[in-house]
């Protein structure tokens, strides 16, 4: 009965462990206040081309820019240069980490095509279908979000 109870127990370590690695892999679980992949913010995708371009542009690692503790790219050096000169402007909220999620308490990683533009404000969700949802109460989901932020951050 031991060796079962022995074997049950490393079992439920091995599968705690293995679930914490996975829910930590989609952004849950987040220490930094930016979301990063390898260091780099929302998988070098422009943020300022959200505002000048109306759509994700994927930035390059020739134009970088340093802030919040991870790498930003851009599509050119005056997307840079407008990063640099104001970051707080078109960093996005909450992080860039999912804004539904935020909004109910933890963080999750996000798709640069579920993006809107609020109040001259920059929020990310985790997808298409994510961002519906949010859409349909978005206001709400923003004052839940701001209370939340940066309190979801392990």
């Amino acid at each position: 009965m031991k060796k079962w109870l022995l074997r049950g127990g490393a079992a439920l370590g091995v599968l705690a462990i293995g679930m914490f690695i996975f829910l930590r892999s989609i952004g849950m679980f987040a220490t930094q206040p930016v979301y990063t992949a390898n260091g780099v913010a929302l998988g070098g995708t422009d943020v300022v081309a959200y505002f000048t371009d109306g759509k994700p542009t994927p930035g390059v690692a020739e134009f970088v820019a340093r802030w919040n503790g991870a790498q930003w790219h851009f599509a050119s050096a005056a997307h840079r240069d407008q990063f640099i000169a104001a970051p707080e402007r078109y960093a996005p909220q909450f992080g860039g980490y999912c804004a539904y999620a935020v909004s109910h308490e933890y963080t999750a990683k996000t798709d640069p095509a579920a993006w809107s533009i609020v109040d001259g404000k920059l929020f990310l969700n985790f997808d298409l279908d994510t961002q519906k949802e949010w859409l349909a109460d978005r206001d709400r989901f923003i004052a839940d979000g701001n209370r939340n932020w940066p309190g979801v951050l392990w």
